[in-house]
Parts: structure tokens; sequence; C-alpha cells
């Protein structure tokens, strides 16, 4: 037979599945194991991770204590967007809107210099009392709520309206139709939507050390302006981060394989 070969159906199926390999996963899987020989091997970099590790237990704390501050915003603002009473519904857009249209860095400064202190003022409670955790956790809360509201009110709106009105015929409240039958049909839905912002989360934290926050990152600055070793410095705090994201990415996906074979 002359011309080109007729490709079978194994070349086809290899070639398929070479071209879907995760290579991306390769290379930084091969980035992060570099960076953990260099800092088994290397004194410099061992003393880089050494001096930032301890930061980790206040990057985390901060993102999962904030991450459940602003998912009981989230389901407020969300729950108050699609609200009939108009007041609730405008107050909703206005804290979502506000919020979505400013920097993150300039809210966290608004909210944890400007305004926890006006609270506390008006409760009479010393700012010096407030520390600077307590303001940080406070600033990734409000932004992320409103991050949050929209996810809520997408995953309120995805669930058809025959389910509330069945649920009213039986005789349940708008409150008790929501809570027992809408609200976890849509936490179902969006749970993806919710471990993606909790990763953006992890990384927005790093913008606390503004604060002063003792986190990774305030730790790695530290390090970095003391000793000038920039490069141990960030490379080591690049490798703390993305093993955290990638480490909660697989895990998320993980989850997603599991909840599209429970819906087949």
């Amino acid at each position: 037979m002359t011309g080109p070969e007729i490709q079978t159906t194994e070349d086809r199926l290899w070639e398929g599945s070479w071209r879907e390999f995760p290579w991306w996963l390769v290379a930084i899987l091969a980035f992060l194991a570099l960076m953990a020989f260099l800092i088994i091997t290397r004194l410099n970099y061992r003393e880089a991770f050494d001096f930032i590790i301890p930061g980790i237990s206040v990057t985390l704390s901060t993102t999962f204590i904030a991450f459940g501050v602003a998912l009981v915003l989230g389901l407020f603002a969300g729950l108050g967007s699609i609200s009939h009473n108009t007041a609730i519904r405008n107050l909703a857009a206005f804290y979502v809107g506000f919020i979505r249209g400013v920097p993150t860095l300039v809210l966290i400064f608004t909210v944890a210099l400007v305004i926890v202190p006006a609270v506390a003022e008006t409760f009479n409670i010393d700012n010096k009392f407030i520390s600077a955790n307590v303001r940080a956790i406070v600033s990734l809360s409000v932004v992320y709520g409103a991050f949050l509201a929209e996810i809520f009110r997408a995953g309120i709106e995805s669930i058809p309206k025959g389910q509330m009105e069945a649920a009213r015929s039986v005789g349940m409240s708008s409150y008790q139709s929501m809570r027992y039958i809408i609200l976890p049909q849509a936490i179902r839905n969006i749970s993806p939507a919710l471990g993606n912002d909790f990763i953006a989360m992890l990384k927005d934290s790093s913008l606390v050390s503004v604060l002063a926050v003792r986190d990774i990152t305030q730790r790695s600055r530290l390090y970095a302006g003391t000793t000038f070793r920039f490069r141990e410095s960030y490379l080591v705090l690049t490798f703390l981060y993305l093993s955290m994201t990638i480490a909660l990415s697989l895990l998320l996906r993980w989850y997603e394989g599991r909840m599209s074979k429970s819906r087949r």
C-alpha cells in the first residue's frame, strides 16, 4: 500500500493518552522535588526553611477561621440578594458590588485600619487589644464573604423552582423549605466552587503580611531583609505555597470525581 500508513486504533489511543497526560503536573512535582532536595542538602535553603516554616500555623489558622466566617457572611448575603424584601436585596447588592469593585489589598487596609478601629470605638473596646491576626481574619472574611455570596446565590438559583413549590405544598414554611430542601442541594452543587475559593483565600492570605502578621510571607520577608538571601527566602516561600495549593487542588479534583460518579 502506497502513501501514509493507516493509523491503528491502538496508535490513536496511545496518541490521545500522550496528549492528555498532565505534563504540567509533572513539571510542578519536579520543581517541588528539586526544592525539597535543596532544602535537605543545602544549608542556606535549610536555614531559610527553618525560619519560615513556623509561620505556616498562622497562615493555615488565618485561612481556616476567615473562610469559616466568610461562609456565614456569604450565605446571608447570598440569601439577601434573592430576598423579596427590597431593602435587604439592595443592601446585599451594595455589599457585593462594593467589595468586588475595590482591590483586595486596599480593602484589607480599609477594614483592618479604619473599620475595625471604628467598630471597637463604638463598643468602647481599646484598639490596642485587637491583634493584627484578628484584623487580618476580619479583613479576609469581609472580602471573601462577598465572593461567596455570589456563589451561594448562583447555587440557590440553580435549583428548579418546582422544588420550593413542592416543599411549600406539603406544609413547609419558606424557612424550612430553604433549610431542608433547597440549601442542601445548592451546597452540594457549589462545593467545588467553594473549594476553589478556599484555595484562592489561602493564596490571598499572603496579603495580610502588610499588617505585620507573622505568616510565612512575612517571615520570608523578614529573613530576606536580614540575611539578603532573597533567592533562598522566596523560593522556599514559593515551595510552601505551591505544596499546599497543589495538594488542595488534587484533593478537590478527587472530590469532584466522586461527586460526578455519585450523580450517574
